[in-house]
């Protein structure tokens, strides 16, 4: 999820992006009403193709915008571009590794992008407690997983009975 913060000495706001790396090249992104929004001069790297405001304007009013976005340790205007901006780019300009980068973005960018935006007060940590085989252990809550205390599994070990052995096969 991105950060929304006010540069006071500047007097506007920008955005903290979240940052994903494909072959040693980054991409800043940010999630804001439940929008994805990628970064064109990252994006471009990507595509192997420099993607320049003329190309961008080309989309459609709604997929393109400019940012303040915290890049490097620096707040820097950035071109950005909506998910279906990000994929009329990549039909628009196809070569056949666009084909993996769109599968990358379609698969892990975007879905994680959601996850992170989706944090609820219900997927914060929270505690509960196992209760099995007469024994009761904590449990955490948290990422969508179930957590144990390290100190906590030889109890719990201990109350694991092996099944008995009923004979030989023959």
């Amino acid at each position: 999820m991105h950060k929304r913060t006010s540069d006071p000495q500047e007097g506007h706001s920008s955005f903290t992006p979240t940052v994903f790396t494909r072959h040693n090249r980054f991409l800043h992104t940010f999630m804001q009403d439940h929008q994805a929004w990628f970064c064109v001069q990252d994006l471009g790297r990507l595509m192997g193709k420099s993607l320049n405001e003329r190309l961008v304007q080309k989309l459609d009013s709604d997929q393109r915008r400019s940012v303040c976005l915290l890049k490097d340790g620096k707040i820097q205007e950035s071109l950005m571009v909506s998910e279906s901006g990000m994929y009329a780019l990549l039909v628009h300009h196809f070569i056949p590794e666009n084909r993996n980068l769109r599968q990358w973005l379609s698969h892990e960018v975007v879905p994680m992008l959601r996850n992170m935006q989706t944090t609820t007060p219900g997927s914060l940590p929270s505690l509960s407690a196992l209760h099995w085989a007469g024994v009761s252990v904590p449990l955490l809550h948290y990422q969508h997983h179930a957590w144990i205390k390290w100190r906590d599994m030889p109890e719990l070990m201990q109350t694991q009975h092996p099944l008995p052995i009923s004979g030989t096969c023959r």
